[in-house]
């Protein structure tokens, strides 16, 4: 076994490190609420898919994201609906975070004709292009051409719309990456890259796979500009993200952000998996359990006095309860009819 490294990404990868409550850095308190509900909203939702996994109900693969929330959220606070934005098989945050159905997805993911694929695609085939996002796929890495190609339409179009690219720190050992990232340089493509460094590719420790830690090295590479960033803190997200939005929209080009998170569940399912990989334990778990985004945004908001605990609880069981009845909803909703079996079969006019 390979043996462990130092980090590139120092205390980023550091669990006992940046636990402590955010720097709110004058944020508008409207913003901050926003952010903070969002999270909640997809910690919920996500909550709920692992208790339809465990109970048997969702039986296609789902591919949690928790603790990856301040990502998907930051990133969409800058995007717009005419954006273009593509994921992977890790996709319910950056479908709920621009404003996604509850309903669609919870409905998706159980096989369901009111999905927002009609139950043809499951939990890693999402798509809703009015809100911006045009699709994920299991295919590691797939969508990352796709979505540098629909940055390339985005320009031809000169309308000022841009596409984003959401990928895992495993996606960065595919080829089409680079291939990828040396088109949207070479062509000033309006992209913007953004990798979800959670340190596993399934089960297998970054250390076991590549010689640095740091995925942002690839932009770099390509002369694209890249920033490597806290990924559990939704506010250094948000800059970062508005900043590549801009410059992208004004005819700069391509973007990589790198955002350090860790998942809290396994690669895929509802269990926690530690028993995986280099330093993947209960002890570094609980570790990164206290750098939870959710938790440090709350906690800011807390010793700034913008909610109190009574309303903060509140919030979640309002959420909780909302979507708890939406998959109640969901689990009575009908599957698709086998008339329609072949009906998405081929792209335009039905059989």
């Amino acid at each position: 076994m390979t043996p462990a490294r130092s980090s590139e990404l120092g205390a980023l990868a550091d669990p006992a490190q940046l636990a402590g409550a955010l720097e709110l850095r004058g944020a508008p308190a409207a913003v901050l609420q926003r952010y903070l509900r969002d999270m909640l909203l997809i910690r919920v939702v996500e909550e709920v898919v692992a208790e339809l996994v465990e109970r048997g109900h969702a039986r296609a693969p789902c591919h949690l994201g928790i603790g990856q929330e301040a990502i998907a959220v930051g990133v969409s606070a800058h995007l717009e609906n005419r954006d273009r934005v593509f994921g992977g098989h890790r996709s319910h945050a950056h479908f709920l975070a621009l404003g996604g159905d509850v309903y669609g997805l919870l409905a998706e993911i159980l096989g369901r004709w009111d999905g927002v694929s009609h139950g043809m695609g499951g939990s890693m085939h999402l798509i809703d292009r009015e809100i911006g996002f045009h699709g994920s796929v299991p295919i590691v890495g797939a969508t990352i051409p796709i979505a540098v190609g629909a940055g390339l339409a985005a320009k031809m179009d000169g309308g000022g719309a841009i596409a984003v690219s959401y990928f895992g720190d495993g996606a960065s050992e595919e080829g089409v990456l680079h291939e990828s990232l040396n088109l949207a340089a070479t062509q000033a493509i309006p992209v913007l890259f953004v990798c979800e460094n959670n340190l596993y590719s399934s089960h297998l420790d970054i250390a076991q796979r590549q010689p640095s830690d740091r995925i942002a090295r690839f932009g770099e590479a390509h002369r694209i500009p890249s920033v490597t960033v806290d990924g559990n803190d939704v506010l250094a997200v948000a800059e970062a993200a508005q900043e590549a939005i801009a410059r992208a929209r004004a005819g700069e080009g391509a973007s990589l952000i790198e955002a350090v998170t860790y998942r809290h569940r396994g690669h895929v399912g509802s269990k926690e998996d530690v028993d995986v990989g280099l330093r993947r334990s209960l002890e570094e778990l609980a570790a990164w359990k206290r750098r939870d985004p959710i938790r440090r945004l709350a906690d800011a908001l807390l010793t700034d006095g913008l909610i109190t605990p009574a309303q903060l609880a509140a919030r979640e069981r309002a959420l909780r309860a909302e979507v708890a009845a939406l998959a109640e909803r969901a689990l009575a909703a009908p599957y698709p009819p086998e008339s329609a079996l072949l009906d998405f079969v081929f792209a335009g006019a039905a059989r």
